[in-house]
């Protein structure tokens, strides 16, 4: 058995981790972390788990030694304790953006702090199993993607990977998301007189996914240009994408068709949901709850050169914790699904 730790337990992700950790057969979770706290049971937090775990918090400063640690900190906190944490265990899958990023000078950028940890940040692997899988397999540090992004860089990554994409057009991504995106921790824009009945535009030029799918779905050293909007929608889980792509020429259902099934046939994931008729004819976020799917469907322009592309998952499992245990199961050598092969519920 590969005993674990979760840096960071009480949050929404901590919590789906120990979930998932839990009925991993592979898996003993050694110690779940919380500097809140401290010494209550975990099912208090997490009242799912009630009759499922004994568990209790500890404070991340009585760490023990384990074999792999996952990191579920807000962002910037994961840099300051990575010095630590890699005294504890040798592999470590960390769920922050922190280590997701190539290149320093993005974290100025996209985040606004400078990265205090430039040796570290070059040894992670971007933990996506579609675009990483090889390099997750060997790797002992994994960044685990962001959830907006990691919708976003699903759906259009088979047009990219292809060069189909023009690159002297904008690619525009609208992405709507539940409230499960933000957090546990309770703000205005949280509260339930606020949220409740909302949509609400709350970071419409800016957002710091787009660096990742800059990053990702760069070919050839062109990078795209992506403008990129998040919407706050009422649902508690899940991320839809709509993106709209300008390829170079004109092309037919069918050749984007076979550029999606060659991109994703053999992936556990991914599914692509493009139906003639009925009410779920394209990706619903709804259906994915609690899964580890990513469920990707298109539409072509009859008018133009423009292919709209939507991607739709669980911002818990997908966009973070499910697809971390993912990229997990490849770097232990199990079998890929193991303990996120849920396939949701419906109706929901």
């Amino acid at each position: 058995m590969v005993e674990v730790s979760v840096i960071g337990g009480s949050g929404y992700a901590g919590g789906e981790l120990v979930r998932l950790l839990l009925a991993h057969p592979e898996v003993t979770i050694r110690q779940v972390t919380s500097e809140r706290f401290a010494g209550k049971f975990v099912r208090m937090v997490h009242p799912n788990l009630r009759k499922v775990t004994d568990l209790k918090f500890v404070k991340s400063e009585a760490l023990e030694q384990c074999d792999v640690v996952f990191m579920a900190l807000p962002h910037g906190i994961s840099m300051g304790k990575l010095a630590e944490v890699r005294e504890k265990a040798p592999i470590i899958i960390d769920l922050s953006s922190d280590f997701r990023l190539n290149n320093p000078d993005d974290y100025p950028m996209w985040y606004s702090h400078e990265h205090n940890d430039l040796e570290a940040l070059g040894r992670f692997v971007y933990g996506s199993p579609e675009l990483h899988r090889e390099e997750i397999r060997t790797a002992d540090w994994i960044a685990s993607p962001g959830c907006m992004s990691t919708t976003t860089i699903l759906g259009l990554y088979p047009l990219f990977q292809a060069g189909l994409a023009d690159l002297e057009m904008p690619v525009i991504a609208d992405v709507k998301t539940g409230s499960s995106g933000s957090g546990g921790s309770p703000n205005l824009g949280s509260h339930h007189s606020e949220r409740s009945g909302a949509m609400r535009s709350f970071k419409p030029t800016g957002h710091r996914h787009s660096a990742e799918i800059i990053q990702e779905l760069t070919f050839g050293g062109c990078a795209p240009r992506v403008a990129f909007s998040a919407t706050a929608i009422e649902a508690v889980r899940g991320i839809l994408a709509t993106s709209h792509v300008f390829l170079k020429e004109p092309t037919q259902d069918k050749d984007l068709w076979k550029i999606y099934r060659a991109a994703y046939k053999d992936e556990p994931f991914m599914r692509i949901v493009k139906e003639n008729a009925g009410v779920h004819r394209y990706p619903e976020p709804k259906l994915l709850s609690g899964s580890n799917w990513c469920d990707v469907g298109f539409e072509r322009d009859p008018h133009s050169n423009r292919v709209v592309v939507m991607a739709a998952t669980d911002n818990l499992m997908k966009g973070a914790s499910g697809q971390a245990v993912q990229a997990f199961n490849i770097r232990m050598g199990y079998d890929e699904t193991t303990a996120i092969d849920f396939p949701g519920l419906h109706p929901i």
